[in-house]
């Protein structure tokens, strides 16, 4: 398997029970198969300690802008997203396997996000609260609603696909 930053040949890597493939010798990026990379990426897992320095060769470089290749299926290009709510660490998925790529340094920063997986919850929780209870209720516009129309949070609703009353869709039907 081939890097999909750099492209230099990947060495298969194993920490406790997990195996991954590390760029050495080249970029230094890590690849993770699907479910791998949530077993070292919270420092009270001391798995991951060991894939933090991964040797590189200061003489390769990559263009971080560039779109990359799943290493599993050449013919993917894998989508780029933030890790978490904190959107500090940008990774690189492959749509269809699931792997993650990271690149120097990323493995670190996902490290020192959150303490737990409960400290992660509870951050993602409380952005989407904020997001969707928050926000987009005070986005809605009374005046657009009708008469009447209310959620479960009190505030108006707007019915983006009103329904004809029973006698308009008699009307329409004839």
């Amino acid at each position: 398997m081939n890097c999909p930053a750099c492209g230099t040949a990947m060495t298969e890597m194993t920490v406790g029970n997990v195996k991954v493939q590390a760029c050495k010798g080249g970029c230094g990026g890590l690849w993770f198969d699907e479910w791998q990379l949530g077993k070292v990426d919270q420092p009270d897992q001391s798995a991951g300690e060991a894939l933090l320095n991964i040797p590189q060769n200061p003489a390769v470089k990559v263009d971080q802008n560039q779109r990359r290749k799943c290493p599993r299926d050449r013919d993917i290009v894998m989508m780029r997203h933030f890790w978490s709510v904190k959107r500090d660490v940008v990774v690189d998925e492959c749509p269809k396997c699931e792997g993650i790529f990271l690149d120097p340094g990323e493995l670190a920063g996902i490290r020192a996000d959150y303490k737990s997986d409960a400290e992660r919850h509870q951050a993602a929780k409380a952005y989407y609260d904020e997001m969707f209870d928050k926000q987009l209720a005070g986005m809605l516009r009374p005046t657009l609603l009708g008469p009447g129309a209310r959620g479960r949070s009190g505030c108006a609703r707007r019915d983006s696909n009103p329904r004809p009353s029973a006698p308009e869709a008699d009307a329409l039907s004839n």
